[in-house]
């Protein structure tokens, strides 16, 4: 019994020291700052909301997607199998010796509140949190509603334009929660103010990572009419991606709105012409080169920061020629009124259901 004790007493040792030298080589090979990404299931390679932070770090290192050369040296990535993991992630990341350890998504909340707590010393930044009390967590958020207002918009404007009869408009949302919740009350905003009387569905799949569950909504709403579907879902919206990509290919008008990056390559379905008419960008990757600037400036601090269109934190894609100039200059003419005050967006859905013909059937929750 004394002997297994004293094992136990030993290993333990021997991985706190083991993890002291971690932190002291990854200091030794690279002098600058170092920072790990953590990302929910989805992964790094989701096309959307993770992508983005991935492509702020590989900015900041003047690196690029194909060609990741201080990865493993300055900084890297680990996706969580599924939430269980994401404690085990932040303490492991910790453990490690990074500088900053940033985790993408509001799911990561209460393990980095837990872990934050246990280490004062550490800098930790979360995307789309603002609740945490850590003084040593960095917490971004983003007016999505501002961004999903152009690109409703947008796919308004194109419906008149293609002189569509009562067009329909379709939104999937991941999970239901408050911030999905800004993306779709914006998106409806903006479709209205262009098509006041303008139907709207949506449907939430209940997950960030089952696109088979999105596409086969989309299949339903295009068949049934729906000109263009907006999708908030991480993952899963790659499946309306999809549909909208065979539709278009067999001749079909019909239209998917990307989100977070830009997935206009990502609607190709020739060499040229893509099913994404636009995207809304939410520029998670220009919070994390903010972050690692704070870091490497040494300014950085827990604290909220909120990046809104006039900071360059959300706007909209306009990748896809068949957007068209004219629209274009509609839209930057919008952007300018809700940068000036001059549009105010609803970000609540208990405050769009106060507006004129505001839907009263929408999923979203508060």
């Amino acid at each position: 019994m004394k002997k297994s004790l004293f094992f136990s007493c030993l290993a333990l040792v021997l991985i706190s020291l083991s993890m002291g030298l971690v932190s002291c080589q990854r200091k030794a090979a690279y002098e600058g700052i170092t920072v790990r990404l953590l990302t929910d299931a989805s992964g790094v390679d989701d096309k959307s909301f993770n992508a983005s932070a991935w492509h702020g770090i590989l900015e900041f290192y003047g690196d690029s997607w194909a060609n990741p050369s201080k990865r493993g040296i300055a900084y890297d990535w680990i996706t969580a199998v599924n939430a269980n993991a994401y404690e085990s992630n932040l303490r492991q990341a910790t453990d490690e010796g990074y500088d900053l350890i940033i985790a993408t998504g509001f799911t990561w909340a209460e393990a980095m509140d837990r872990v934050a707590a246990d280490n004062p010393n550490q800098k930790y930044m979360l995307v789309d949190v603002d609740g945490l009390s850590s003084l040593n967590v960095m917490q971004a958020v983003y007016t999505e509603h501002e961004g999903s207002y152009l690109v409703g918009a947008a796919v308004a404007l194109k419906a008149l334009e293609d002189n569509i009869t009562n067009p329909r408009f379709g939104f999937i949302g991941g999970v239901a929660n408050s911030v999905i919740t800004k993306f779709e009350v914006g998106y409806v905003q903006g479709i209205l103010s262009v098509i006041p009387n303008a139907q709207i569905v949506d449907y939430y799949v209940g997950s960030w990572n089952e696109p088979g569950l999105a596409k086969t909504q989309a299949k339903l709403w295009y068949d049934s009419g729906v000109y263009a579907i907006y999708s908030a879902a991480g993952g899963s919206g790659n499946g309306t991606i999809a549909q909208a990509k065979e539709y278009r290919a067999a001749g079909r008008n019909v239209w998917a709105i990307g989100v977070d990056s830009d997935q206009f390559e990502e609607g190709l379905f020739n060499n040229t012409d893509s099913a994404v008419l636009t995207s809304m960008l939410k520029r998670v990757e220009n919070s994390v080169i903010y972050a690692l600037n704070a870091v490497s400036n040494d300014n950085f601090s827990g604290r909220v920061i909120v990046f809104d269109l006039k900071a360059d934190g959300v706007g909209y894609s306009a990748a896809n020629p068949a957007l068209g100039s004219g629209i274009v200059e509609k839209l930057e003419d919008i952007k300018k009124q809700i940068v000036n005050g001059d549009i105010i967006i609803a970000s609540t859905l208990a405050d769009a259901m106060r507006l004129p013909g505001f839907p009263k059937n929408l999923r979203a929750i508060d």
